[in-house]
């Protein structure tokens, strides 16, 4: 067979090994179930208790992961047949639309991703960031390739931040709209509603969400039950809607309506915009919880209320403005509104959550500068507070809502970051099973195509969408990847200054021994970047006060590329001599580095330094634009203003103030 030779792939590709007959229509669900064992992170044999144990992290990674790509159903198939470039209710192109839907969802959620995509774990942490990071860590690749792969994976984690922006934005207003179906003289009230919830979802942000994420998986818990439902009692009305999980039906919509079928696919793929979350929150969850409670509820539920709408549509044709809500009875109208705004506020948070993540991850991977990070819950390390990414989400999302003005409109400009994103982790994970796992080069090559086709496919559709508003998240992903990028190369010639000013700590030690300066007792602790070479504020603390500490200690934090690091492995402690010492303090791109901790790491290696009767002492570069370099001179300034910007070391290290001294030097870049 193609695949047989592919290492931990898809079984449904392995009739050989799998318990279902290969022709059985049940095939490729059963293989999809399969995968809920494999590699698991729970063993599902293990007693009450595990099965206690894994039912309740399913149902927190419920309200957490699958809140973005629930809600789709509130304005995905209305924009097919009602939004921009909205085709006619007609039989065969409702049933040609949900065939669309569906395989989207098979292929992109089920097959792509909880198949293939969640086996590239780093460290059994997710995203596209930890992705990139797996790819640089472990293969050998230089030069261009390497910066190739480097840079997509940026601007794809760049993109996220648009499409956080315009998540909360359409979720919440699709919601709310539902309140002008309830009472139309209320239609006014929609957009100021709609930023008063958002306002007042980015202002509890700073109380983190330990209080209520306990209510998360069983609000959305209830949603699923809820929309499968509502679904399920149209369908038995119109079974015959259920002709559209033939892929044929697709195909044929797709030849039908030439160009305008395929600007409908930007519509369709509006439908699986959560399945990132998937990927990116496995480290939270792990890969057992996710996939079990996607096959078990959430694909049911989703294909349930969407077979539901269409059977809607082709009783109801006239009724395309909002074919979710035409499911509701008026009796349940007002709860369902209720409900379905607080599956939104779910999903908003958390996606707002994942923003705030990927800004700790590019900060912690030297791709932005310090920025205050708080600490929302001393249980869950994921749950975390970044002021700057908060506002600056919350200005945008609320400028969305009110320069758009409805969520047909939003839905115009949702879409791009997101295929762009897919894109690029289809690329990033072909060149891990090739290089990392030696996959089988045929199968690997066929399947990579598959999924490239159906990526560039949704990208191209909604690229017709650019003067709709789909500029708006590509402007953004540029925006906050030019950040990225310049940020990190301006820290690369920033330190190459630094290292041509000073001495290596060999050198220095053996300057010492010919000429000792005047020692104090007292312990003094000097921040370095480069562990290899003396910090300029030494330097410039002896030659202006010709004194030094009796005990000194070169403290340098590096981030690997693995999510976290073993307390066994963190703290590296090097004996100089002559009262020095060097720590080297070693921590993942999801940790935050504490002074407390390391100091309590060294001392048991031997460092015996007191917290109370240190001395910090830290460099403070004042960055000055001059160097011909291939930096240009407006990103040198960008960058000089960045580093004015960022968060000081003594906050971000949570050194005492008291304690800390610092030292001006001009540098040249």
């Amino acid at each position: 067979m193609l695949f047989s030779s592919i290492k931990n792939g898809c079984v449904c590709f392995f009739p050989q090994t799998c318990g279902a007959h290969p022709e059985s229509s049940f095939h490729f669900f059963y293989c999809i179930m399969s995968t809920l064992s494999e590699e698991s992170d729970i063993s599902l044999h293990s007693g009450q208790s595990a099965f206690k144990r894994l039912a309740g992290i399913s149902l927190a990674a419920l309200g957490v992961v699958f809140g973005d790509i629930g809600t789709s159903p509130l304005y995905a198939v209305r924009e097919c047949f009602h939004g921009e470039y909205g085709i006619p209710v007609t039989e065969i192109n409702v049933l040609g639309v949900l065939s669309l839907l569906v395989w989207a969802i098979l292929m992109i959620v089920s097959l792509k991703y909880l198949t293939f995509i969640m086996k590239a774990d780093n460290d059994g942490e997710g995203g596209i960031l930890a992705l990139t990071a797996l790819i640089v860590t472990q293969s050998r690749k230089k030069g261009y390739e390497r910066w190739f792969l480097v840079a997509i994976g940026l601007f794809g984690a760049a993109l996220l931040y648009g499409d956080g922006m315009i998540t909360p934005a359409i979720s919440v207003l699709s919601a709310v709209e539902g309140v002008q179906i309830i009472a139309p003289a209320f239609k006014d009230l929609v957009i100021p509603v709609t930023i008063v919830v958002l306002a007042a979802l980015f202002l509890f942000q700073h109380h983190g969400t330990a209080k209520v994420g306990a209510l998360f998986g069983p609000i959305i818990f209830v949603w699923f039950a809820v929309i499968g439902i509502l679904g399920f009692v149209e369908i038995i009305q119109y079974p015959q809607i259920l002709k559209a999980i033939l892929p044929w039906y697709g195909i044929s919509f797709l030849l039908s309506n030439h160009l305008q079928g395929f600007m409908v696919l930007g519509a369709v793929f509006l439908s699986v915009t959560g399945a990132e979350a998937l990927y990116a929150d496995m480290g939270h969850f792990g890969r057992t919880p996710i996939r079990l409670t996607w096959v078990v509820l959430v694909l049911p539920a989703l294909l349930l209320n969407y077979f539901g709408q269409g059977a809607f549509l082709l009783s109801h044709p006239m009724e395309s403005h909002n074919p979710f809500y035409g499911l509701v009875p008026s009796w349940a109208m007002i709860p369902m509104v209720l409900l379905a705004t607080s599956a939104t506020i779910i999903a908003s948070q958390a996606l707002i959550t994942g923003v705030y993540s990927l800004t700790q991850q590019a900060i912690q991977l030297g791709y932005l500068p310090r920025l205050t990070i708080t600490h929302t819950s001393d249980r869950h390390i994921g749950q975390i507070y970044v002021p700057a990414a908060n506002w600056s989400l919350m200005i945008a999302t609320i400028g969305l809502v009110a320069g758009f003005g409805s969520s047909s409109k939003l839905a115009a400009a949702y879409g791009v970051a997101v295929t762009a994103t897919m894109l690029i982790s289809t690329i990033l994970f072909y060149y891990v099973a090739r290089d990392l796992w030696k996959w089988n080069r045929t199968g690997l090559d066929f399947m990579i195509t598959l999924f490239a086709i159906i990526d560039l496919s949704f990208f191209a559709a909604s690229m017709t969408k650019l003067f709709h508003g789909a500029w708006f998240p590509l402007v953004i992903g540029l925006a906050v990847f030019i950040l990225m990028y310049t940020w990190k190369q301006g820290r690369n010639l920033l330190l190459q200054q630094l290292k041509d000013r000073t001495l290596t700590v060999e050198e220095f030690m053996q300057s010492l021994a010919l000429q000792q300066p005047q020692r104090v007792v007292g312990q003094a602790v000097y921040l370095t970047a480069n562990p290899d070479v003396v910090p300029v504020s030494m330097l410039h603390n002896l030659r202006h006060n010709k004194v030094l500490h009796s005990e000194v200690a070169f403290f340098n934090f590096s981030t690997e590329r693995v999510p976290r690091v073993p307390d066994d492995q963190k703290i590296v402690v090097t004996r100089l001599g002559n009262g020095f010492f060097k720590v080297v303090a070693r921590y993942g791109f999801l940790e935050y580095p504490n002074i407390q901790q390391v100091l309590a790491l060294a001392n048991a290696q031997g460092l015996h330094f007191r917290a109370e009767a240190i001395s910090f002492f830290l460099s403070r570069e004042k960055i000055v634009a001059g160097l011909k370099s291939k930096m240009s001179l407006w990103r040198k300034k960008l960058f000089a203003l960045m580093a004015r910007n960022a968060l000081s070391p003594t906050a971000y290290y949570d050194l005492p103030s008291g304690q800390v001294i610092e030292i001006g030097v001009q540098v040249q870049i």
